[in-house]
Order: C-alpha cells, then structure tokens, then sequence
C-alpha cells in the first residue's frame, strides 16, 4: 500500500511517516523545501520518497497522488500566522485541500483521505459540561477552524472516501520548537494533551485499517492527558527546569481547547500510548547533555519565552525585546 503525507517532515507528520515504515507501507512525503523540513527529512533518506513542493500549484499535487492509496493530510496553516494573514493561509489550507481532493478524484484509485482536523472547530466550550463530541454543534470563532469547516464540508461533498480526525492539542514534543500560541491558554482551561507520536500512530490507523470511512473521530491523549492549563504549564516547565511563569503571561479568556470523547477513536485506532506524564519524561529527554545547561541559561529562557507572550506586562527598564511571533505548521509544523 502507498500512502501520501503531506506535511510529511512537521510536528505530527513526522511520526506518522515513522509509523506508516513501521507497519510496512510505501509512504511518499509532501513538503516545503524549508531548513527545518529538509533537517527533519534526513533520516528518511533513502526509506520514502520525497517530493518536495507547493501544495498551491496543482502540477505538483497532481503528482504527489499520483498512484497513491491513501492521503494523510497534515499541511495547514496554523495560529496566530492563519489569524494574521487569512487570506494567504486560506490559499493554502483551503485551496491546498481542494487540489488535493481534485487529484484524488481524477486518480483511478480513489485513494482514502485522512484530514487532520481540530477541536478548534468547537469555539469556546468552558462553559460547557464536557467531553467535547463529534455529534454536538460547531461553534467556530477563528480564521484557522472556520477554515478546517470548510475543508470537512468539501471532504463531505467529494464523494470520496474519508476519515475526520479532530485532534485535541498537540504540542511539540522538542524544546527547540516554541509555539506562542500556549499563551493563549487560560489557566483554569481545561484542555486534553496527546503526544504527537500518538497522532502519528492514529493518522497511520486512519489511513490503513479497514471500515473507517465516513468517520468523524475526536483524538486526543484520554483521562491521562487531561489537564487543566494551569497544570500542563507548570509541569511542562518545571520537566524542563525553567519554573512555572508568572500567569500574567497567560490569557484571562478562554481558548478554544476542552476534555474529549475518545472512548470510539481509541477503540477503533488503538493509538493513546503515553500519558502526559510520560510525554513529559521524553520531553525532558530530547534536551540531552544540554540540561546541564538549563540552570545556567535559565534567566534567559525566561526572558525569551515572557518575550513571546502577548499579555506579559513588562517591567519598564528591563530591557526586555517586543515580543516576537514564532509558529510551526500542523504537518511542516505543530499540529494539532
């Protein structure tokens, strides 16, 4: 069987190409020729096939499904650069899906596409009783999720076969990539982690097992990876030896994360390995010979990350940078 990623070499992309080779599939991988991309592409030399484009030009999409069986789709704009530049990220989210789905239906194999959705789609729920469900209504209040909407709603009217994964929060497991996008977690937030490596192992699911077609699925970490905001960032930043940041770093209005059903999801792909407590340990892990650093270029690690939030008062005469934007693409990117 050959399988499509596309985001093939990002936060979650990357492990489903390692699951797929590990199940014993043919994987073709989609992706932009940036720095980071080609890092991450190195250890698959020589084990995929790499084809590295635009999902905006169609000559290039065309090939990349072209005789494939299945599309793992992981390549999407995600906040805040789908907030702060819409229209552009619509080309490629929006637009980037309905070549997709253009190639798949011209393919004479019809191949199964594996969308990676979100519980963005959900709106603001904190005042909702949870678990979030595939049944309830969909409140979308943000350029990122009214676009996963639409792409859900062209899948629906493709006539191809499909699979809707709506993740939970997935954030990178290595240090090096900072997403500002945590700072928009309100403390008393609840919200469900899953460990990217377990979104890889239920995209591989989506794309391989039998029967799937036509599901809607909400994924995420399960009981053990529930969590309240307050919780995840002061034991991801004391896992990694930096301490707990002041919470007025931290938005005072809700965001757009919750609990989740996933009792059908786990049943079904059987992926919910790591508790976010394990996550943490690996976390931990990836930093290597270089926590013997973090005490040392804690003060620093501080700044930068306060640097990066949009709430953070800063003290006056600190000398303390603007705050700076950094983002990773769901699939050449974070997902979620």
């Amino acid at each position: 069987m050959r399988v499509l990623v596309t985001g093939a070499f990002g936060n979650v992309g990357t492990y489903a190409v390692d699951e797929l080779l590990r199940r014993g599939t043919t994987v073709r991988c989609l992706d932009i020729p940036s720095r980071v991309s080609k890092r991450k592409a190195r250890p698959f030399a020589g084990k995929v096939e790499i084809l590295w484009g635009d999902i905006r030009k169609t000559e290039v999409v065309a090939r990349a499904v072209k005789g494939v069986d299945a599309i793992v789709h992981l390549a999407f704009i995600i906040p805040p650069k789908s907030e702060q530049r819409p229209a552009w990220a619509e080309t490629i989210n929006v637009g980037g899906t309905w070549n997709l789905l253009q190639a798949a239906l011209a393919s004479p194999r019809k191949p199964r596409i594996v969308f990676s959705s979100s519980i963005a789609l959900y709106g603001k729920t904190q005042h909702l009783p949870p678990p979030r469900t595939s049944e309830e209504p969909l409140h979308p209040d943000m350029q990122y999720a009214y676009q996963k909407l639409t792409c859900e709603h062209m899948l629906h009217a493709s006539g191809l076969p499909w699979v809707i994964l709506r993740f939970g929060a997935v954030p990178p497991i290595e240090f090096g990539e900072l997403d500002p996008l945590m700072f928009d977690v309100r403390m008393d937030d609840r919200m469900e982690y899953l460990a990217p490596m377990d979104a890889g192992a239920a995209v591989a699911s989506a794309a391989l097992l039998p029967g799937l077609e036509g599901r809607t699925l909400m994924v995420a970490g399960g009981p053990s990876c529930q969590v309240t905001g307050r919780q995840f960032m002061e034991r991801s930043f004391d896992a990694l030896g930096i301490g707990m940041l002041p919470e007025s770093a931290f938005s005072p209005t809700p965001f757009h994360c919750d609990f989740m059903d996933t009792e059908e999801s786990e049943r079904l792909l059987h992926y919910q390995h790591h508790s976010f407590e394990e996550t943490l340990a690996l976390q931990r892990k990836t930093l290597g010979w270089k926590v013997l650093f973090v005490p040392v270029v804690r003060p620093f690690l501080r700044r930068r990350l306060l640097a990066m939030s949009p709430y953070y008062k800063r003290p006056r005469g600190r000398g303390m940078s603007k705050a700076t934007t950094v983002s990773i693409l769901p699939g050449g990117e974070a997902l979620k």
